[in-house]
């Protein structure tokens, strides 16, 4: 009997042992395989949990009808790889060229199957610490003064298996199919296990409930074979190309509007679908009526006893009955698995799948607590693409740099220049950027002033939403004021009911770029750190508070903002004006002639000519700048030998010859005319 004693108190000490991480992440999907790799390479202890047997488990069943809505642009005529990642919606973020998604496939609408194999390749090829197999079914808070967050995350698997971590990133997306509960929903079939095979729908009639990509999706697969599909939600068709918000409906899954304002039979139409019921005759046809109508009613008891729409008003839109419903509502977030200590509670209305979170992804109920992924689209939900891997990728890694400063001392990255350099820098990243082009008015590139403005430092895709709290959140200063760079839409130029076909919808003049309508950046200058209260009170739909000056670059059809005069010229005058300083680029002539005649040199000047720093002078670089109408051609005759060698324009021709007369670069002849 002791012996047994001893032996069962053994097994429930082993059973109750927490093996320990810094990092638990949930979900290996694209999200949790993201904040996975760049854990890795920053050397950190985390483990990801995936309660399947292979990562991206979303992926091996949805969508359905297997053809992903996220472009795959293999060719974009340039070489640069971030320029390129613009339009690659489906790579992750690594070191590995391999490990591009165009190497998986060459279709413009991938397959999901293409999906799940590069997903696999990643987490493999990276040697990623995934635990397969395991689903976290409790999560709890354990009080600890001691822990980075004053509490340890406790973890429960399937198995009776604890984990402890101090922090924890939530990685699971959006999985649980929406149900809406109505009399006769037992009738409806779910997206999630209705056929695919458009056979089992030929010559019947359909009625799906919701406006989704899924809900069309289904409806493309099966229009050539039904007799008429009708599509009924709650709100008006949002087309992606109106909104600009790429989860609204895609025009690769729209014939039904086409069949629908052709009048070929099919048709959408708005209601409340918990106003709706169903009840199903003698013959297993389905009939739409009213929940009123059911009042104190039976649905079982027969159709003949039930009133429907039609009895009162004969052309009523649902009339005839339908041979099958199917419920393509899309998906919301788990809540179950978590315990009520942790306060993760769902957000509000349209928001209400996801779960509450701050701007810097972090839970509002508990620290250390970060969703990743799909799950934290309600800091931008219908606004840019943080619900899609081209767009939580880069707020993955933002999240990562968060806690390498949080946990570990390690600052936001961030790289210093001298402000000579400051346009230069600017017109580089609005040209080449991805995360700043795929999560527009989210993440913005930083840039902190030195004293007297004599340089720079650059931080890049910081999320806007916790501007206030940059010093703590990244580790920097910013004593001197700050340019923030963001890409943004035209303020009324997306919404569901806008014409964005409209002639002259597109800007071409600098004086208006102000009223550009499609993406195009924009830099807000603050002479110091917005406050809290400040971005609480900013004016609806901005992204930022009220600036001390704001500048657009004017949209460009080719996104390729590297005009001389339409771009780069009113960027510069902007920059200075905010600065009280010269930002041009001189020739060494100049800088000489400003170092007798000015009491301050130009920033140029005093960094480049009064260092000795240039090109050195010589023959040809200076008949380019004459053919070029950049310099004056007075020292001609000194070039072709026409003065006594022992004059004072022979010994200038002789400090040329010496190659001792410094000129500015030979990249910016082009654009070195004094202004």
């Amino acid at each position: 009997l002791g012996l047994a004693l001893y032996t069962g108190s053994l097994c429930a000490a082993t059973s109750t042992a927490f093996l320990y991480h810094d990092y638990c992440v949930i979900g290996a999907g694209p999200s949790g395989l993201q904040v996975a790799y760049f854990l890795q390479q920053a050397g950190r202890d985390y483990i990801v949990f995936e309660r399947s047997h292979a990562p991206g488990s979303f992926f091996a069943l949805y969508p359905r009808h297997r053809k992903l809505i996220s472009i795959n642009k293999r060719y974009t005529g340039k070489s640069n790889s971030e320029f390129n990642l613009r339009h690659d919606w489906n790579s992750l973020l690594s070191h590995d060229s391999r490990l591009l998604f165009r190497r998986y496939s060459h279709d413009f609408f991938p397959n999901a199957d293409a999906m799940v194999r590069y997903l696999e390749d990643f987490a493999s090829l990276l040697k990623l610490r995934v635990q397969y197999n395991t689903a976290i079914i409790h999560v709890m808070l354990e009080r600890d003064e001691q822990a980075w967050n004053g509490h340890y995350f406790l973890l429960t698997d399937q198995d009776r298996q604890n984990y402890k971590c101090s922090s924890l990133l939530v990685a699971t997306g959006t999985w649980v199919p929406n149900v809406v509960n109505f009399p006769g929903s037992e009738y409806v079939e779910g997206y999630e296990t209705v056929s695919i095979n458009p056979e089992d729908f030929a010559g019947q009639t359909v009625l799906i409930l919701g406006r989704g990509n899924s809900a069309f999706e289904t409806a493309e697969n099966i229009l050539g074979v039904t007799n008429f599909i009708h599509m009924v939600s709650r709100s008006r068709v949002r087309l992606s190309w109106a909104t600009h918000y790429v989860g609204d409906l895609r025009a690769i899954n729209n014939g039904l509007l086409d069949t629908y304002q052709l009048k070929s039979l099919d048709g959408l139409l708005e209601g409340d679908l918990e106003d709706l019921a169903i009840v199903k005759d003698k013959k297993g046809k389905l009939h739409i009526t009213l929940r009123f109508y059911l009042d104190n009613r039976n649905t079982s008891a027969g159709i003949d006893s039930i009133t429907l729409p039609q009895d009162e008003l004969d052309n009523f839109a649902t009339r005839a009955p339908y041979d099958r419903v199917i419920r393509c509502l899309g998906w919301k977030f788990d809540f179950s698995i978590y315990n009520s200590s942790l306060r993760m509670m769902p957000g509000k209305g349209n928001k209400k799948k996801y779960p509450q979170i701050k701007p810097s992804y972090e839970s509002r109920g508990t620290r250390g607590l970060f969703v990743l992924g799909t799950a934290s689209h309600s800091v931008d939900f219908r606004k840019s693409a943080g619900g899609f891997i081209h767009g939580f990728r880069y707020t993955t890694r933002a999240v990562h740099r968060l806690l390498e400063n949080r946990h570990h001392g390690v600052p936001w990255p961030s790289t210093v220049y001298p402000i000579t350099q400051l346009t230069n820098s600017i017109i580089k990243r609005v040209n080449e950027a991805s995360g700043l082009y795929q999560m527009f008015s989210v993440l913005a590139d930083i840039i902190l002033l030195r004293e007297n403005a004599t340089a720079f430092e650059y931080l890049e895709e910081y999320p806007v939403g916790v501007l206030a709290e940059l010093e703590m959140q990244t580790g920097r200063k910013a004593p001197s004021g700050l340019f923030v760079i963001i890409m943004e839409y035209g303020r009324n130029f997306s919404g569901a009911d806008k014409d964005v076909f409209y002639y002259n919808r597109a800007v071409g003049e600098a004086q208006h770029a102000w009223q550009s309508n499609f993406l195009h950046p924009v830099i807000y200058y603050y002479k110091r750190l917005p406050t809290e209260r400040e971005m609480r009170l900013r004016p609806p739909d901005w992204p930022l508070p009220r600036p001390d000056a704001i500048h657009h670059i004017v949209e460009d059809f080719l996104t390729d903002w590297t005009a001389p005069n339409a771009h780069i010229l009113p960027l510069r005058r902007f920059l200075e004006n905010c600065l009280s300083t010269d930002l041009r680029n001189f020739f060494a002539e100049s800088c000489f002639l400003f170092a007798f005649t000015r009491q301050k040199l130009p920033p140029f000047c005093r960094q480049g000519y009064m260092r000795t720093q240039g090109l050195l002078g010589s023959e040809g670089l200076r008949r380019h700048a004459v053919e070029a109408g950049l310099l004056e051609d007075y020292a001609l005759a000194d070039f072709l030998g026409d003065r006594a060698p022992d004059s004072h324009e022979g010994s200038q021709d002789q400090l040329l010859r010496d190659h001792a007369i410094p000129v500015r670069p030979l990249q910016h002849l082009v654009n070195a005319k004094d202004e």
